[in-house]
Order: structure tokens, then C-alpha cells, then sequence
């Protein structure tokens, strides 16, 4: 209604700026191509959160059944039976070290499988993976402690 600035009318340099802005706006394709990489972060984020729940859950099972059997072997070697041996102590460290160690492998085959199932989407490299690379590690250490338990090395 009223030609030239005014109350109420873009002055020159908000109209330059407006235009800029509009300039650096995405278009709907790139917006969504974003938001995908983004959702893909976020599931090989959950998926390492996973795997490493089974880390912990493994290693623990490991530690502790590791430790039960040294300990129940130390007060089983002494003149005074304290422990009434209805289970060996080897039985007892075997089972929870294998437990262990067959919960680290199934947590590894899981994480690998959902990681492969992103590959026909996103390019992810599971070999870079720091929690994959301490899930092979903690199954190759049950796997040594569970050995050995059962040769009696330890």
C-alpha cells in the first residue's frame, strides 16, 4: 500500500539477509540424506552400546567364575575342609567361565549381523569398530581362561 520504508516495511539489509539466508538453506533432498547418515549413527551407536552390554555381562561372568574357582581350589587345598564340597571348585569356574564366554560370542554374532544388515544402506567398516575389536578379544581370553581351567594350568 505505502511505496518506501516505513514501520512494518523489510529495510534493504534485512531483505539482503533474508535472501542469504534462504541461499544456505538445504534443499529437501540433502535435508533428508542428513537426517539418514544421522539415523545410521545412531543405530551403529546403539548397536555398539549392545555389544558392549554383552562385554560387560561376559566379563563379569568370566572374573567371577575365574575367581571362584581359584579361591574354593585354595580353601579346598588346606588341612581344614571350610567349603563342603558338593560341587568341585573346577565344575563351579568352568560353567560360569564358559557362560561367559558363549554369551561374548553370541553378542559378537549379534553385533555382526546387524552391522552386515546396514551394509546394503551405509558403508560401515566393522574391523574399525573399537567394541568389536574388544569383543574378540574378551572371547579369545574366556576361551584361553576356559582352557586352562580345564588343563589345569592355572
Amino acid at each position: 500500500m505505502f511505496p518506501g520504508p516505513g514501520p512494518g516495511r523489510p529495510q534493504a539489509s534485512e531483505t539482503k539477509a533474508a535472501k542469504a539466508l534462504a541461499h544456505e538453506l538445504k534443499s529437501s533432498n540433502e535435508l533428508a540424506e542428513d537426517r539418514t547418515l544421522l539415523a545410521i549413527k545412531r543405530t551403529v551407536m546403539g548397536a555398539d552400546r549392545t555389544l558392549m552390554a554383552w562385554l560387560r555381562t561376559a566379563l563379569s561372568m568370566i572374573s567371577f567364575g575365574f575367581t571362584i574357582y581359584k579361591v574354593l581350589e585354595g580353601l579346598k587345598g588346606g588341612d581344614v575342609n571350610l567349603v563342603p564340597q558338593q560341587y568341585e571348585p573346577r565344575t563351579v569356574g568352568l560353567f560360569l567361565v564358559g557362560l561367559g564366554t558363549l554369551a561374548m560370542v553370541m553378542g559378537t554374532v549379534e553385533y555382526w549381523f546387524s552391522i552386515k544388515g546396514m551394509r546394503p544402506v551405509a558403508a560401515v567398516a566393522i574391523w574399525k569398530r573399537p567394541s568389536f575389536v574388544m569383543a574378540l578379544i574378551i572371547s579369545l581370553v574366556g576361551l584361553g581362561v576356559f582352557v586352562s581351567i580345564i588343563a589345569n594350568l592355572l
